[in-house]
């Protein structure tokens, strides 16, 4: 018997500052990156698909970005332009 599937783990990448284009409101949007890995015998193996998103923690919309976004909005947290940088990103399982 031969056991297979997938996990699903969510890191945190930074916290940053801009106006939410769902709700309006200037608040603080978390950069998400989700990462769903193949698993064999409960073993993550390799990532079969990687998502970025930002996410407004006033009215909790979400919005897509691509991976080079992803990567100008963790280098603006980090560079200090509005944003707060995580030490590391936090990894948590999540279901999908």
């Amino acid at each position: 018997m031969i056991i297979f599937g997938t996990k699903g783990y969510l890191y945190q990448l930074a916290i940053l500052t801009f106006v939410c284009g769902q709700c309006g409101n200037p608040a603080a949007h978390t950069l998400r990156k989700r990462v769903t890995k193949f698993t064999l015998f409960f073993v993550p193996l390799f990532p079969i698909s990687t998502k970025y998103v930002t996410q407004c923690t006033f009215c909790g919309a979400e919005q897509k970005v691509t991976g080079e976004q992803a990567e100008q909005l963790q280098a603006q947290a980090a560079g200090g332009y509005g944003g707060q940088a995580q030490g590391q990103p936090q990894q948590q399982p999540y279901q999908s």
